[in-house]
């Protein structure tokens, strides 16, 4: 008789041996608790279970890169095997305190790591000690879609809060629509507010942002938010909704889902950031060195419309974009 002997590359967790993982976030809220939750879900599936073989030290830094700092430096050294920063404050003060030590770093959903600093780009193993997913659907695949849904819209508001994370992306923005043809007719008027730390900071950015919306309103023939604190938040989705007269595109599945104020969104999936991490995370709970993992984009895409609100604004859906958008239309 002839056995087949089926072998994975991954090994079990090692009886009687507990796993250290600590979790610093940005803040409080999402994309972070569904980014974490997801992550630790997909660890459990792994076998390394919270309160069982997994110790998991949670904490959050209040959207404060020095707060982020001083929590990592009462960290003794080499107390976990892993260390997990949640978005771009976090990362940033790992990368001020961690950088180029032996302590291995796994990031999620920071919105550049390159230029944070803490890779070198997306196609080589790392040389230092982070690797990890970074948050935003590319910048092509969101203009492209706002094109799909609005092909009349040339003129974009963009609203930001003044962090390393904004500057980022709206650079990417500004490359692209100079240098791909397809994006020639588009203009975005950037506009910021200063950045307020804590975890109520981004309703005062919110706020704060009011005077400009009714400022940019008649010059623009929709809003995108930002890719940044104040962006992933609720706060600003109300505030545009209730203060303009145009549609806005979102940046995170609530934006449309949860009836936060956005017409309609194409978004990073945070479960597979999450599970993309946890399987790095296992990587090393398993052996393997930080730099032997490459970082990653998002693997997986989401879209919603708010149909409501495509009314209201005079916007036909292709059919294309509603087929995409599946659970996450919204109706009344």
């Amino acid at each position: 008789m002839l056995f087949l002997l089926v072998t994975t590359a991954y090994s079990f967790p090692q009886p009687g041996k507990e796993y250290k993982l600590f979790i610093l976030d940005s803040q409080l809220g999402n994309p972070y608790d569904e980014v974490r939750e997801a992550l630790l879900k997909q660890l459990s599936d792994y076998g390394y279970v919270q309160g069982e073989n997994l110790l998991v030290n949670i904490q959050t830094a209040g959207n404060d890169i020095k707060e982020g700092e001083s929590i990592l430096k009462k960290l003794q050294s080499g107390n976990y095997n892993v260390i997990f920063t949640g978005g771009t404050v976090a990362t940033i003060s790992a990368k001020n305190v961690l950088l180029g030590t032996q302590q291995a770093v796994v990031f999620g959903s920071p919105t550049d790591p390159v230029g944070i600093g803490v890779i070198d780009n997306f196609i080589d193993y790392p040389k230092a000690n982070f690797t990890g997913v970074c948050y935003p659907v590319p910048v092509k695949a969101r203009m492209r879609f706002i094109q799909q849904l609005m092909p009349d819209a040339k003129r974009l508001g963009l609203i930001y809060a003044d962090m390393p994370q904004s500057h980022s992306y709206n650079r990417w923005l500004q490359e692209l629509l100079a240098q791909d043809p397809s994006f020639s007719d588009i203009k975005i008027i950037f506009k910021s507010v200063p950045l307020v730390t804590g975890e109520h900071g981004d309703k005062q950015m919110a706020e704060n942002a009011i005077p400009i919306i009714k400022a940019i309103d008649a010059q623009v023939d929709a809003y995108i938010k930002s890719n940044d604190q104040l962006g992933t938040r609720r706060q600003i989705a109300e505030v545009i909704y209730a203060n303009s007269s145009k549609p806005l595109i979102g940046i995170v599945k609530n934006d449309v889902v949860q009836k936060w104020g956005a017409t309609a969104v194409v978004f990073p999936s945070h479960e597979s950031i999450g599970k993309q991490t946890a399987s790095m995370i296992r990587d090393i709970f398993e052996g393997k060195t930080i730099q032997q993992i490459k970082p990653q984009w998002p693997k997986l895409f989401g879209y919603g419309v708010d149909l409501s609100k495509t009314n209201q604004f005079g916007i036909k859906v292709p059919i294309g974009i509603l087929q995409l958008s599946g659970s996450n239309i919204i109706k009344e």
